[in-house]
């Protein structure tokens, strides 16, 4: 509340503007200048509780007051009851939003701003905390910047979980042969996996602390040029995203002298095309490239030879966004959370048939179950959860007697299972898992690049195969044959995309059998 002047929130994420956010907005301005209400709204990101958007908050000297999910035709009501003044009796309230406990039970880093703030305002992002790890990182050798991501444990966030800060090791080691020499960072938003959208989140809500990132790692390896490939189906990122990139630069934090430092770094956006082998980092500089996307034989690394073949640090959004957090609050102070070799915190995406659909940040290490039950709230039909797919359409399909398992890199692949991008797709005892493993094989069907004859081949005819056990029931030599050709396709692929699509055909028959028979 500034003066007189009351501040109420309301998202602009694209899942907040599909449940209608701007007609919500667009009426309460309406409202606010027909009765000469003293009101200023801003459009932030979503705090991720999916299924009380729109989320509506008024700011008031104790906190922020939230009321939702409202409608057009709640503002009326609302606006009778008091809520520009925080009052609580309408049965929309959800109370302070700080206090809600879907938020209040979380451990937010890399979301800490998300949903918080005004996603392009440079003000905003730096009264809360932004451009602090930036200001340390300006202060710091290469090394010394390289060092701290190493210490923090820091692993990627998107899927192969390689520590970060050892592919900016191995890129400031590199050498360019390029004249004069030249290293890119390239941040891969191309987000395509099922149940998936921290990424999108980020972008949308807290952009500039993947720029702040982003140049932090430029200032790490050497670098004075980055690329953000973003997905094509995410428009509203790119708008916001592109504001963002425009709010930093004049602010001085892109471009020729950061910071007035004399340090460069620019900035710029690509589209994919929709092709889901893009998300692999050969397959995307390829396609960043103008050429078709198709994964490269490895060696060379890209940090070695990657983007117009010079050294290149290809990182998801959240790792890259997490970097900031590092810098800010040292390597000790991220390395606190987790477990094991699984350091710092991890964006859960609550997704399919789950009563509280959202995202949850938690050091890494909570069993499966706590996200499906104590901030998932079990299913939405109501109905016993039958299994549970994590980490993507190329993720293993759990059964219930898995689900204390700990959600950290190394128990997951004690199970055959991945973390991956952290996305959680919950399916209730309807679900027919035969389906769904023939559903694992069509997608790779259609999203394989081709490149390799097991990736390529092997998908068709496992689609055809488990196709045909559904038909006319599984025999003992068509499971052997399954079994047989997932070897095949794990071993001989070139990339994830075919050595992985067994992971959740292989699952769904070693523990819903019965549901090929």
């Amino acid at each position: 509340m500034a003066g007189n002047t009351t501040t109420v929130y309301i998202p602009r994420d694209t899942t907040a503007l599909a449940l209608g956010a701007d007609d919500i907005a667009e009426k309460l301005n309406e409202i606010c200048q027909s009765q000469q209400l003293p009101v200023s709204i801003v459009r932030n990101g979503s705090r991720g509780l999916y299924w009380l958007e729109p989320l509506l908050e008024v700011q008031t000297a104790q906190g922020r007051v939230a009321y939702g999910p409202v409608t057009v035709d709640d503002l009326d009501d609302l606006l009778t009851s008091g809520c520009l003044s925080g009052e609580r009796s309408h049965p929309l309230c959800l109370g302070f939003t700080e206090d809600i406990e879907f938020l209040r039970k979380q451990q937010r880093l890399t979301f800490a701003r998300v949903g918080v703030i005004d996603p392009v305002s440079v003000a905003d992002f730096s009264s809360h905390g932004g451009f602090v790890g930036l200001e340390a990182a300006l202060k710091m050798t290469p090394q010394q910047i390289v060092q701290q991501v190493i210490d923090s444990g820091l692993r990627g966030r998107g899927g192969a979980a390689f520590p970060t800060g050892i592919k900016w090791q191995t890129v400031l080691d590199a050498q360019s042969s390029a004249d004069p020499p030249r290293k890119y960072i390239v941040c891969n938003a191309d987000e395509g996996d099922s149940g998936t959208y921290a990424d999108r989140m980020i972008m949308e809500s807290d952009p500039l602390s993947l720029i702040e990132g982003m140049v932090i790692a430029g200032l790490a390896v050497g670098a004075e040029h980055g690329y953000i490939y973003l997905r094509e189906e995410y428009p509203l990122a790119l708008i916001i995203l592109t504001q963002a990139i425009t709010a930093a630069t004049a602010a001085g934090y892109l471009g020729d002298n950061i910071a007035g430092t004399g340090r460069r770094f620019w900035l710029d956006i690509r589209l994919g095309a929709g092709a889901y082998i893009c998300g692999e980092e050969t397959a995307l500089l390829e396609s960043l490239e103008g050429k078709r996307g198709m994964v490269r034989a490895k060696p060379p690394l890209p940090a070695i030879e990657g983007l117009f073949a010079q050294p290149t640090v290809v990182n998801n959004v959240i790792s890259l966004a997490t970097v900031p957090v590092i810098l800010a609050k040292g390597a000790d102070f991220y390395n606190s959370f987790g477990a094991g070799r699984s350091r710092g915190t991890q964006p859960f995406q609550l997704a399919g048939n789950i009563k509280q659909a959202g995202l949850v940040e938690l050091a890494m290490g909570p069993p499966l179950c706590e996200l499906l039950y104590d901030f998932g709230g079990g299913s939405k039909t109501g109905r016993p959860i039958k299994a549970v797919q994590v980490g993507g359409p190329l993720g293993a399909y759990l059964p219930s007697t898995q689900w204390q398992t700990p959600l950290d890199y190394e128990a997951f692949a004690s199970i055959d299972a991945v973390l991956g991008h952290g996305g959680i797709v919950a399916f209730d005892d309807t679900v027919d898992m035969a389906e769904q493993a023939q559903f694992a094989m069509e997608f790779c069907v259609e999203q394989s690049c081709g490149k390799c004859t097991p990736c390529r081949i092997g998908s068709v005819r496992g689609k055809e195969l488990i196709a045909a056990m559904r038909e006319s029931g599984a025999s003992a030599k068509q499971h052997q044959l399954l079994r047989s050709l997932s070897d095949t396709m794990i071993n001989g692929s070139l990339c994830a995309m075919g050595s992985m699509t067994p992971i959740p055909v292989l699952s769904a028959l070693n523990h819903f059998s019965e549901d090929f028979d």
